[in-house]
């Protein structure tokens, strides 16, 4: 029987779907290591994409530090954390914070950029303020974009958060650290099919929203 024969089996066994080493606990986790972590990431790099698209300034460095955030090693990164906050959630929060940052950083400044700067001048000569040309026009227009930021920051914060089991925590990536430990492959290869699906169901949600929230609509 193949490795891909015997993953089958171990996703078809009713045992693995039941109790804290379940599927649907493991899942439950790793989406709200997932949420946790893109919602903290938001917060911080979607205001500044919006005020660099905005105003334009610091573009070159917002697309300097995006590059250098995502050439960092996001296991090294990790591993740093730990030996300085220690064992806990706060490390691989971290560490996947930094991967989140850069493609929703690019995705709120590239959005208002795209705007088309006649129909901002436009909205400026009837008298709009600031704030209302970039609520009521800008990030309307270029919400597309931005989800589409959002969209990339939560698929490879998906597929990178199985590093929580690493350092001891619960998620998808447990599968996989656990059947390596013992040389469990099919556990490994379910564990990993698991979060190829739960990544291209998000993913076509936000598909999804992102044809529902298109400007042409």
């Amino acid at each position: 029987m193949s490795v891909f024969s015997q993953a089958m089996s171990w996703l078809s066994d009713g045992a693995h779907w039941q109790g804290d080493d379940g599927f649907p606990h493991r899942i439950a986790q790793h989406v709200g290591y997932t949420a946790l972590t893109v919602a903290i990431a938001t917060a911080i790099a979607v205001p500044l994409g919006l005020w660099i698209g905005h105003t334009g300034r610091l573009r070159g460095l917002a697309v300097a530090v995006t590059g250098a955030l995502r050439a960092l090693p996001t296991l090294g990164l990790l591993t740093l954390m730990v030996l300085w906050r220690g064992i806990g959630l706060t490390p691989p929060t971290i560490a996947l914070v930094v991967l989140a940052i850069p493609p929703l950083l690019a995705g709120a400044y590239a959005g208002l950029e795209s705007v088309d700067r006649a129909t901002v001048d436009a909205a400026r000569a009837i008298g709009m303020t600031e704030w209302q040309v970039l609520g009521r026009v800008e990030i309307p227009l270029a919400m597309p974009l931005i989800l589409g930021g959002i969209r990339s920051a939560v698929l490879q914060v998906v597929a990178t958060a199985t590093i929580a089991a690493y350092i001891g925590l619960g998620g998808l990536g447990r599968y996989l650290i656990d059947g390596l430990a013992v040389r469990d492959y099919p556990q490994m290869l379910a564990g990993s099919l698991v979060i190829v699906v739960l990544a291209l169901v998000l993913d076509g949600c936000f598909a999804v929203l992102q044809r529902v929230l298109s400007p042409q609509r």
